[in-house]
């Protein structure tokens, strides 16, 4: 449990309710998974506050009356998943822990994943995020740039305000690995050739490396014993790669009003992603209408093997009404091809076999109320279409 409630309960914030655990329920109700859902309700008690806390942490993210301090909070009050404010809180509870070190853990451990978003939509020349223009639509890429440096520093300052030993080094070895992570990806970009080791070593360096230090730092902040805190890494680490899988999925399959993006945009930034490799493997004949998707954006990034003619530099085909209705039957040719193939189902299925993993490492966490929502954010997390 927290230790400081002294100055009485934080006003309830149903915005918070309705954004992370609200969604959980209904993910659990949409898969059937009744029990988990019913979980849900109790969890809603068990955590409240603390996500009140922490979207109360949030918001008084300040702009500095800022360019950049603007573009970077504007982002973070557009709200999403907070799942790894999530996993902080929820870690901490196994133990005891300071309600302000665990605020200000579980506050950085959104700005950090805020900041890579908007270093991403720069290197990635996206139009959208959260159903908004970028920042570097609204604002130019310079800003969105300084506004991610601007969120890792407030990140950084309040790791080292919760003062919990072992928490700053390990979010700056998690910074380092991020960046590893980005430049590996980089430096395979618009190969068609990438293999699922290559993917899997990015997916944990950008996503799930994030996740396990939240795991960690929660745990760290309320006492954890060494075998508990290495447990629920290992746990984040699994939950952040299967989360990965998902989101490459919903790139393909999904639909924009759920996702907030633009459908194809990881084959259009030159990314080859799970699903893609799937498809790949079980049809090699796709490899040119697949090739020809992602040389509609090539010419607006310095790639190799598919940087090839056929963009106006936003990541659009150029204007001409052939070319765009070229681009949009290569993309049904293959949709087509992964329903023939169950692309869905394999990717689905893998990433549930990463969430038992991970469920599996909370064997050695006592059984209770945190235990028990860690387990309903693994299985949640495979079911959701945003």
């Amino acid at each position: 449990m927290l230790t400081d409630r002294s100055a009485g309960p934080l006003s309830r914030n149903t915005a918070v309710e309705d954004e992370v655990l609200g969604r959980l329920r209904d993910l659990c109700d949409v898969g059937g998974l009744r029990d988990l859902a019913a979980t849900i309700d109790d969890l809603v008690g068990f955590v409240r506050d603390d996500l009140a806390a922490v979207e109360e942490g949030l918001a008084t993210l300040s702009t500095a009356d800022s360019l950049v301090g603007e573009a970077g909070a504007s982002l973070v009050h557009l709200g999403g998943k907070r799942l790894r404010p999530l996993c902080v809180v929820l870690a901490s509870r196994i133990g005891s822990a300071r309600a302000s070190a665990v605020r200000d853990i579980a506050v950085a451990a959104e700005l950090v994943h805020n900041a890579t978003l908007l270093h991403d939509d720069v290197i990635d020349h996206a139009d959208r995020r959260r159903g908004r223009p970028t920042a570097r639509v609204e604002l130019g890429n310079a800003a969105s740039i300084f506004a991610g440096d601007y969120l890792l520093i407030e990140a950084l300052h309040r790791v080292q305000r919760a003062a919990v030993p072992g928490v700053m080094e390990g979010l700056l070895e998690t910074i380092a690995e991020m960046i590893r992570a980005e430049s590996l990806q980089l430096e395979n970009r618009g190969s068609l050739d990438a293999s699922e080791d290559l993917y899997f070593q990015v997916a944990r360096g950008k996503s799930a490396a994030l996740f396990s230090w939240a795991l960690g730092a929660g745990a760290l902040s309320g006492g954890a014993s060494p075998e508990l805190c290495r447990a629920l890494r290992m746990y984040g680490d699994s939950i952040g790669v299967a989360f990965q899988l998902i989101d490459d999925l919903l790139d393909l399959v999904g639909h924009h009003s759920n996702t907030g993006k633009t459908l194809f945009s990881d084959l259009s930034e030159g990314k080859i992603t799970y699903p893609l490799i799937v498809v790949l493997d079980r049809e090699p004949a796709l490899v040119d209408t697949i090739r020809a998707i992602a040389a509609e954006a090539a010419s607006s990034w310095s790639g190799h093997g598919l940087a090839l003619s056929g963009s106006n530099g936003d990541g659009k085909a150029n204007g001409h009404p052939d070319r765009a209705n070229g681009a949009g039957r290569e993309r049904e040719r293959v949709l087509e091809a992964m329903v023939r193939h169950n692309v869905e189902a394999t990717c689905r299925d893998l990433a549930a076999s990463y969430i038992d993993d991970g469920i599996e490492a909370l064997a050695e966490v006592p059984d209770g109320p945190a235990r028990r929502a860690l387990t309903v954010v693994a299985r949640a997390s495979v079911l959701r279409e945003r």
